[in-house]
């Protein structure tokens, strides 16, 4: 029987009933990694003799932890023990972390097994996945788009079924937006839901880990094991309700559902706006009351997050100089020519913008003009949705504006290549949750619908994906890829 296309619950029932080994079940899934991410180009790196060895040895125990011999990818931010971690980065080529990120030990205590690690923009920088050192991730839908990013090998592996789920991050749209791409689940969690401990930081007040799956309640029970306070990060919050499956499955007839203007107005391709349109008339078929209203500062989202994010970046990022670890330059004279040298060669185009945006927005005599403004803005980004949410309970509406683009298409042009993310980057800037779910393609290319829900009510939110789910889902597609 092929295992490829199951889920987390049936693959785990199958190991629990003893019909399947896990070494059986691994030992498929680099068989199908060798046979098809030749031309995916969802994985940077494979640990197959650690994991073969995990699963022969989970072979003669009784099937503990929620995830016993379950396959999983992680993207190349999320520092791994023992397995090289570069942020799809020249720079740290050749880092092998010593220890792990919390999200690791969490799915570790588990008994889910690292199969490898997946590509993405570099320092999760980019909305394609084309920004990596390395290779280029295709869609797995069709091979001539992106899959988007940064999270792209995330989202490319989940929907070619070479895992059944992936951890991924979010700084601006960096799960969701691949997610939509890729006609997979993804799951931007509240800020200080998912411990950071162990993220390669690139903004540190908008990074969330968060996972990837090709159904909504797999989604939740993987967010359900990262979840929960961790004293090694300081922004985690002390919120121990981790609880996203018990209701899951319960109607939303009395739902009251927002549908912010800005999000189907000017810039959202008429097929993304059909396709949203039509979930929304199936989530008011289930009783759920719908009533359009105003995100006014939304649409001054991007550019208070690229100013914000990129000054976060330029602090994060000088930690990476040639001396501690990855990449260092040949040939330097002194110190400060080793810093240069190293920078100059080991970061990428992408990486390079970013960093010397940040560094002018913080400069002396741009702070106010620039820094200090943008959060201003970002305060009354926040506000808007803190009005909506004392009447409403989600807000629902595009993931992105448009489907997956043609690789090559955007990738000289970083100013179209951003407001991609325009949809997306509101909700990091707030802090809220928010999950993309599959609602139709366009041209052979999936549409993602968004639901974003109050501070930590990811419970709510899993819920209203399930059943729209029970209406959409591409099951069937993932098999014909």
């Amino acid at each position: 029987m092929s295992l490829r296309y199951e889920s987390i619950e049936n693959l785990s029932k199958l190991i629990q009933e003893k019909k399947v080994k896990p070494s059986e079940l691994i030992e498929e899934t680099f068989k199908n990694i060798k046979q098809d991410d030749a031309v995916i180009n969802s994985f940077l790196a494979l640990d197959e003799a650690v994991a073969m060895d995990k699963a022969k040895q989970l072979d003669n125990e009784a099937p503990t932890g929620k995830l016993f011999g379950i396959p999983m990818g992680i993207k190349d931010n999320i520092v791994t023990k023992d397995l090289e971690t570069t942020c799809a980065s020249k720079i740290l080529t050749g880092f092998n972390p010593v220890y792990d990120a919390t999200v690791m030990n969490k799915l570790n205590k588990e008994n889910g097994i690292v199969v490898g690690k997946l590509n993405m923009d570099e320092f999760a920088m980019g909305g394609s996945t084309e920004n990596s050192f390395y290779k280029k991730t295709v869609n797995p839908f069709d091979h001539s788009a992106v899959p988007g990013g940064s999270s792209g090998g995330s989202a490319a592996a989940v929907a070619a079924s070479l895992v059944p789920f992936s951890l991924g991050s979010d700084t601006g749209g960096s799960i969701r937006q691949p997610a939509s791409y890729c006609g997979v689940v993804g799951m931007k969690p509240t800020y200080g839901r998912v411990s950071r401990y162990g993220l390669v930081a690139f903004a540190s007040s908008l990074d969330q880990i968060g996972p990837i799956t090709r159904n909504v309640k797999d989604n939740a029970k993987v967010l359900e094991i990262i979840s929960g306070h961790d004293a090694m990060d300081s922004t985690s919050a002390p919120v121990e309700d981790v609880d996203f499956t018990s209701t899951i499955e319960k109607d939303i007839k009395g739902l009251r559902v927002a549908v912010p203007k800005e999000y189907l107005g000017e810039g959202v391709s008429a097929e993304v706006r059909t396709s949203v349109q039509n979930a929304i008339k199936e989530l008011e078929k289930m009783g759920a009351e719908i009533s359009e209203v105003s995100l006014p500062n939304s649409k001054y989202g991007v550019a208070t997050y690229y100013i914000l994010s990129s000054s976060e970046a330029s602090a994060n990022l000088a930690r990476f100089d040639g001396i501690r670890y990855g990449y260092q330059a040949e040939g330097a004279k002194n110190l400060e020519e080793l810093y240069k040298k190293t920078r100059q060669e080991g970061f990428g185009d992408e990486v390079k913008r970013r960093i010397m945006l940040g560094t002018y927005a913080l400069s002396s005599g741009y702070y106010d003009a620039y820094y200090k403004k943008a959060q201003k803005v970002r305060t009354l980004i926040k506000q808007d949705f803190e009005r909506v949410f004392a009447d409403y309970d989600v807000i629902v509406g595009p993931t992105a504006p448009t489907v997956a683009f043609d690789l090559g298409a955007q990738i000289n042009d970083p100013l179209t290549m951003y407001a991609n993310d325009i949809l997306t980057i509101p909700i990091n800037l707030a802090g809220l949750p928010s999950i993309s779910v599959p609602c139709g393609e366009a041209n052979g290319r999936p549409i993602g619908l968004q639901l974003i829900g109050k501070p930590f009510d990811e419970k709510l939110l899993y819920n209203v994906a399930y059943n729209y789910e029970q209406v959409f889902n591409m099951s069937e597609r993932y098999q014909s890829l």
